[in-house]
């Protein structure tokens, strides 16, 4: 069996940067054999300039939603931003095929290796089944009302269902969407099904969702008129979104918090205890471009650092980014929060992302054994992202 050998000016392996003397060893198929000194590596090294690094975890998108692209002008904060995806989400089958391959595509070139992939239906599910790249699925549920909240899960667990029968039951969970559009009973129905499963939710995007947990007003009642939803049955908590269904959701094992772009200090020093308490694992996924894109606000960063909560990123979809690219929303954050180094993004985008995606035996390292792919991330300057980095797959 065949060796390659890869050297560039730093090595990332999951944690902290290594200097040019080490080399990456790795087997034909892309196993990792070994990080050894170059003294010890023998001939044949590839030598590239940049940063040496596994494979990206995406752990929030929405690939059935690639048709979408640059149809939603940015800026139109949340609410009316949802009201357009209602409007505007329906396409030509043929045609939301071919971007949910284009998309798969752009993420695998882009060095993405796994993605935590929202799915409302199974438009995305042939492309997943034959993708090189590894998907989380959650299958997501929207289900305001209290009333029937049984017969609207219905229709989710048959698409659960669908996917199982693929062959993809293992890497499947279904989900709440958000705060705002799940009723108390349906919290209740989906922490049954999901039993030390790993969930997403999707996690104070704006500050409305608080003002309806905490008082009952807010822009969300607008959505509702929309969708001609009744809502004379809720109740307020009194207390923010986070802090009011979190104890709803204690039998899952893992939990990606999505957004989290209004998230307060009492707010995490809730959840880790709450974390405690159900013994799970919480991890706080930024998706900075996505917000920016459509509340032109981005997630307090140094609030998550300072309480070292484990962040992972994720791009969103083609209806709130401009692209599917993992560097692009580390190049964002870096941008914004000049102080961080190329070492702490990369960990997040790489073996915290597969740690949070329960991918870790495979993916987000560099350890004898995995198969975490090869990306080279080239144009850093003192350690840090440029607005000419660059990342290109090389195994």
């Amino acid at each position: 069996m065949g060796y390659r050998k890869f050297k560039a000016d730093h090595l990332f392996a999951g944690t902290g940067l290594q200097d040019a003397n080490n080399i990456l060893i790795t087997d034909e198929n892309g196993i990792v054999e070994n990080i050894v000194e170059e003294k010890d590596a023998g001939d044949d090294i590839e030598t590239f300039e940049g940063i040496i690094s596994p494979g990206f975890i995406n752990c929030h998108c929405h690939l059935e939603l690639s048709h979408m692209k640059n149809v939603i002008e940015s800026g139109t904060g949340l609410i009316d931003f949802l009201i357009k995806v209602v409007s505007l989400r329906g396409a030509l089958k043929e045609e939301m095929e071919a971007a949910i391959q284009n998309a798969d595509n752009e993420m695998f070139e882009g060095g993405i290796v796994a993605v935590g992939d929202i799915s409302n239906t199974t438009d995305s599910l042939q492309t997943k089944v034959k993708s090189k790249i590894i998907y989380r699925n959650f299958i997501e549920v929207l289900g305001f009302s209290e009333e029937n909240a049984k017969n609207a899960l219905e229709p989710y667990v048959i698409v659960y269902k669908d996917f199982c029968a693929a062959g993809l039951e293992k890497n499947t969970s279904i989900v709440p969407h958000a705060p705002y559009t799940i009723s108390r009973t349906m919290f209740g129905l989906i922490n049954d099904l999901s039993k030390h499963k790993i969930i997403s939710i999707h996690n104070q995007e704006t500050l409305a969702e608080d003002e309806l947990y905490q008082t009952k007003t807010g822009d969300f009642f607008r959505l509702y008129h929309h969708l001609n939803i009744n809502t004379d049955f809720f109740q307020p908590y009194k207390t923010s979104s986070l802090q009011s269904y979190l104890p709803l959701l204690d039998k899952p094992k893992q939990i990606l918090l999505i957004h989290n772009t209004f998230t307060t200090q009492a707010d995490i020093e809730f959840a880790h205890r709450q974390s405690a308490i159900n013994n799970q694992k919480l991890f706080w996924c930024l998706c900075a471009n996505a917000n920016l894109y459509i509340e032109n606000k981005l997630p307090p960063v140094e609030l998550f650092r300072k309480n070292n909560c484990s962040i992972v990123l994720g791009t969103d979809s083609y209806s709130s980014n401009w692209s599917l690219n993992i560097l692009d929303e580390m190049k964002t954050i870096q941008k914004n929060f000049p102080s961080l180094k190329a070492a702490e993004l990369l960990q997040w985008s790489t073996i915290n992302g597969a740690k949070a995606l329960g991918f870790d035996d495979v993916f987000g390292s560099f350890e004898k054994g995995k198969k975490p792919g090869v990306v080279l991330i080239n144009n850093i300057y003192n350690n840090k992202l440029t607005e000419h980095s660059a990342a290109k797959r090389i195994l």
